[in-house]
């Protein structure tokens, strides 16, 4: 082994190619990413701002550059975001814009349950008896009307010409009710 190149088992201090610190192209990368994130929080509307571990002066420079008209002024606002975003918790940040984006893993797990659960009651009679035995309190008329309304519909749709459209009402409605009973 090359003794110049330092171990980088040994000291756990070093990379791979025995450097001590990043290389200036990851650091440029994760400085363009910083900027990045930094464009998208001057898009987002005040009140969600505020639900962000933000600096005091981070929000200021947010607010500044979402105000300022300038092409110029504008670049040079969102590049001192940018530079003021290295010491935000860019994680935490992400993954609340993650969340406000696509929705929590948890909502669409749940919206597919009742997706599942509303496909089920329509071709299962005994799937109706499981749901009042899990929510006593339902409204069995209600569920059971609403029920008879969504499978009425899906045979009519059935039995469209190609290039008709499918009525959806009763079998929105349907996901709604299970909806508020799940809440």
């Amino acid at each position: 082994m090359n003794s110049s190149i330092p171990d980088s088992t040994a000291e756990g201090e070093f990379d791979e190619n025995g450097y001590d610190r990043p290389s200036k192209s990851q650091v440029k990368r994760e400085m363009h990413a910083l900027l990045d994130l930094g464009k998208q929080l001057i898009e987002l509307p005040d009140d969600r701002l505020k639900q962000l571990p933000l600096a005091e002066r981070l929000y200021e420079a947010i607010r500044l550059a979402q105000k300022t008209t300038s092409r110029e002024g504008k670049r040079r606002q969102t590049h001192f975001v940018g530079k003021l975003m290295r010491d935000a918790p860019a994680d935490e940040i992400r993954a609340q814009l993650d969340v406000w984006q696509n929705g929590s893993r948890e909502e669409t797990a749940a919206m597919h349950r009742l997706e599942s659960l509303r496909d089920k009651l329509l071709s299962d009679d005994d799937a109706l008896t499981e749901l009042l035995n899990a929510h006593p309190g339902a409204d069995v008329q209600a569920l059971r009307a609403t029920i008879r309304a969504a499978r009425k519909e899906a045979q009519g749709n059935a039995a469209l010409q190609q290039g008709q459209e499918p009525q959806r009402k009763q079998y929105r409605a349907l996901f709604q009710a299970l909806k508020a009973l799940s809440a």
